[in-house]
């Protein structure tokens, strides 16, 4: 090791051929009895040939927890133990030793010195539980696992000191013996299969464990384990008495007549030990049953249907017993046979009234029996006399009060009309209730049951409100129904009436439905069909199906009002005689004549000044050519509209090549009572709005045509002028079409006639055109 030499300048390189500063091997025995301090080793360093050493230790025993059990001597460097150690407490100690200069200069570095505490055999081993329970079911075979028990050591692992053996000292009770335990592992197991928890169900052991591997020189311990046994169901309850008598009055139900203790010797309130008994012999009429009270795990006998002393007197009863667990068998033992008891039943008389047996009686009658008829009622007995007589009987059980009951015979009579598809008969079933009552006042009840014959006194029924839907079928399903039974119902055959044949057909589907269909497509509307449906054995009826044809995808959605159907079925109700049509005729002729009367008066009158409204919009005018007039997308000549006021309007009228026509002539266009008047100048007309006064003016109703075609004349013309000028031919829309069909007997004669009138001839006819002409008048006008 070379050290370096700072203080001493003219030492300048220090050689050695041996070191002794290096980890030297130690330990020290456990519990030493010393004496102290003791040496323990010495620690010396190479570098004290040259330089004066002091030494010093640091760690757990100098400076450490436990302080002062190590010193060193500083000049020397040997190292001392002050006191005893304890191994299981300290197993080694790390320190360090320094060597040092007198000013502090260290020429080695630290040497880590450890010292390995030798184990000495101060500890003896114990068991880790103070109390220790092992379980074992009783009956168990040799050789079975109870239990391992552990112990602990506190000395050095793996040496002599902690090898442990087990042995059982003693068994409590001691005979016979049933346990034994492995020496290394301490596996406690079964040596015979006689272990009876009913004999003894715990069983205590005085264990031993010793160190050194069990001599006689090791340490050791012992401690008590705990062994239950567990139990089985390996006895049999058994009753406590071989036999047993009780006694009950007939008649009575939900008593307890016996009570019957068992006895089982294993373990109470588990399913080894309760007990499930069962009637074995005796009670084939269901008449008693028997059962387990969950306290005392007694039997209880009670009686749950009535006993009848007339009938038998005595009963006797077998009753067995088990438990609820299954039976375990102990080795080479053989199962037990059920214990069993008897029970003697006693029935004591007494006087029960009536019976009503059987409960239920069943009579059968005719559908559509008439009142007053006699039917065999409910026959009540006493047991005492074997016969009725005596009884008085009272319905009080009749739902729609068909039937009234004899008194002392019980025999019913009908008050009303039998109907076997009544709502209060279930499954050709009508139910009464009768009570039997005795002179003691003892009643009993019973059922008589009225079983109806079906008789076919109803005739197939249909719904007669029936939807065509017509965006998805042209037809519908009858669907009829018979109230009467199977027998008296489908097949169905369906007729269709002679006056609906024209519109419809009605096929029959499959004996139990018909197709009703529509030979061609019908308007939307109401129809009356008349069908006849009959059963299978003729018997029909007619119906009058009220058939909506609608427009929708579903009958609800069907939107048809109903005011339409209530109209048709007036109308299909209602028939005219000759002496109504007569009336009507006449009626009619004197109407007319009434009103062709108000015609001619009324005509002579003078026309009311007013505009009306019509579809031409105020531009129908007397023309000399019966070619319709072109359709005004944009209308050049303005009129004036209708006020209260009777208000003047002027509009701005078109021209024709950009000059006015000027004139002088005024004039009249009658259109509903209001002149038109042309005015002077500008190349501009206007039509004004007028009052008559009534008084020395001229005829309102009058025009001039010269005036008129005047007035007309260049409005045409500039509308040619702009079909010409538009590329588009917007204006060319409203080309001159045919109308060659004028309509018959309008009152104002032929269109063309209108050219040939004067100026004093009205125009009164335009107010009372026909729909017919109006055509004309639309196609003057763009709607």
């Amino acid at each position: 090791m070379k050290i370096r030499k700072k203080r001493h300048t003219k030492d300048t390189v220090l050689r050695r051929s041996k070191r002794r500063w290096a980890p030297i091997p130690c330990s020290l025995m456990e519990n030493s009895l010393g004496p102290f301090p003791q040496h323990v080793q010495q620690v010396q360093s190479d570098a004290a040939q040259n330089y004066t050493i002091f030494y010093s230790i640091s760690g757990p025993g100098v400076d450490k927890e436990p302080l002062n059990l190590f010193f060193i001597h500083k000049d020397t460097g040997d190292i001392f133990c002050t006191r005893s150690i304890d191994r299981e407490q300290y197993q080694e100690f790390a320190l360090y030793a320094y060597a040092t200069t007198a000013d502090g200069y260290a020429p080695e570095y630290p040497l880590p010195l450890v010292f390995r505490v030798e184990d000495d055999n101060d500890n003896a081993p114990y068991f880790e539980n103070k109390v220790t329970i092992f379980s074992v079911p009783e009956n168990c075979r040799s050789g079975t696992s109870v239990g391992k028990v552990t112990a602990i050591d506190l000395d050095e692992p793996d040496t002599l000191h902690t090898r442990l053996k087990y042995k059982i000292l003693q068994q409590i009770p001691d005979h016979p013996k049933h346990f034994s335990i492995h020496p290394d592992t301490g596996v406690i197991t079964t040596t015979s299969p006689l272990l009876d928890r009913e004999q003894c169900d715990r069983y205590q052991l005085i264990m031993e464990v010793r160190d050194m591997g069990g001599q006689h020189f090791g340490l050791f311990n012992t401690g008590t384990i705990t062994i239950s046994l567990e139990d089985e169901n390996d006895n049999s309850p058994f009753f406590t008495e071989t036999s047993y008598l009780t006694e009950v009055e007939e008649n009575r139900i939900d008593v307890e007549i016996l009570r019957m203790a068992v006895h089982d010797l294993d373990l109470p309130n588990t399913p080894h030990s309760k007990a499930v008994y069962t009637i074995l012999q005796g009670n084939e009429n269901g008449n008693f049953k028997i059962s387990t009270d969950p306290n005392t795990n007694e039997a209880v006998l009670c009686v749950v249907k009535p006993l009848n002393y007339e009938v038998s007197r005595q009963i006797i009863l077998k009753i067995g017993v088990v438990n609820e667990a299954q039976f375990s068998n102990a080795p080479n033992s053989q199962a037990p046979t059920m214990c069993t008891t008897t029970v003697t039943v006693k029935v004591k008389d007494r006087d029960e009234g009536p019976e009503c047996h059987p409960a239920v009686k069943v009579i059968q009658s005719k559908d559509g029996l008439p009142a007053g008829q006699e039917l065999l009622g409910y026959k009540a007995l006493d047991p005492e006399t074997g016969s009725g007589e005596g009884l008085r009987y009272k319905k009080i059980g009749d739902e729609d009060n068909w039937f009234e009951i004899n008194e002392n015979t019980g025999d019913l009579r009908t008050v009303k009309v039998l109907d076997r598809e009544s709502k209060f008969v279930k499954n050709d079933q009508y139910n009464i209730s009768v009570v039997a009552t005795d002179a003691g006042g003892r009643s009993c009840t019973g059922t008589l049951v009225v079983l109806l014959e079906d008789n076919n006194d109803h005739p197939p029924q249909v719904d007669k409100d029936v939807t065509i839907c017509q965006h998805t079928q042209d037809f519908a399903v009858l669907a009829p129904v018979d109230p009467d039974g199977p027998e008296n119902g489908p097949p169905f055959q369906f007729f269709l009436d002679n006056s609906s044949s024209r519109h419809w057909t009605l096929d029959t589907k499959d004996g139990k439905t018909a197709i009703l269909r529509e030979k061609q497509h019908l308007d939307y509307n109401y129809y009356n069909v008349p069908i006849e449906i009959r059963d299978r054995h003729g018997f029909a009826a007619k119906h009058i199906l009220s058939v909506r044809v609608c427009d929708c995808t579903t009958p609800s959605d069907c939107k048809m009002s109903s005011k339409l159907r209530e109209s048709d079925v007036k109308l299909a109700n209602v028939v005219l005689g000759k002496w109504a049509i007569l009336a009507m005729v006449l009626g009619s002729a004197l109407l007319l004549c009434v009103l062709f009367t108000c015609f001619c008066v009324t005509a002579k009158k003078t026309v009311k000044k007013c505009f009306p409204d019509d579809v031409a919009q105020q531009n129908l005018i007397v023309s000399n050519t019966e070619g319709p007039g072109e359709e005004v997308m944009e209308a050049n000549i303005r009129l004036p509209t209708q006020t209260s006021n009777m208000c003047d309007t002027s509009m701005s009228l078109g021209t024709l090549g950009g000059q006015g026509v000027k004139t002088q002539q005024s004039f009249e266009m009658v259109k509903g009572g209001y002149p038109l008047d042309s005015s002077k100048g500008g190349g501009h007309q206007t039509l004004e709005c007028v009052t008559g006064t009534g008084q020395g003016g001229t005829d309102t109703g009058r025009y001039a045509y010269t005036e008129w075609h005047r007035f007309t004349q260049p409005r045409l013309g500039e509308k040619v002028y702009l079909c010409g000028q538009d590329e588009e031919h917007k204006h060319s829309e409203d080309n001159i079409r045919s109308y060659n069909y004028e309509g018959k007997g309008s009152m104002a004669g032929s269109v063309g006639c209108c050219s040939d009138r004067q100026e004093e001839e009205g125009l009164e006819f335009l107010d009372h055109l026909e729909s017919k002409f109006r055509t004309l008048a639309k196609t003057c006008v763009k709607k």
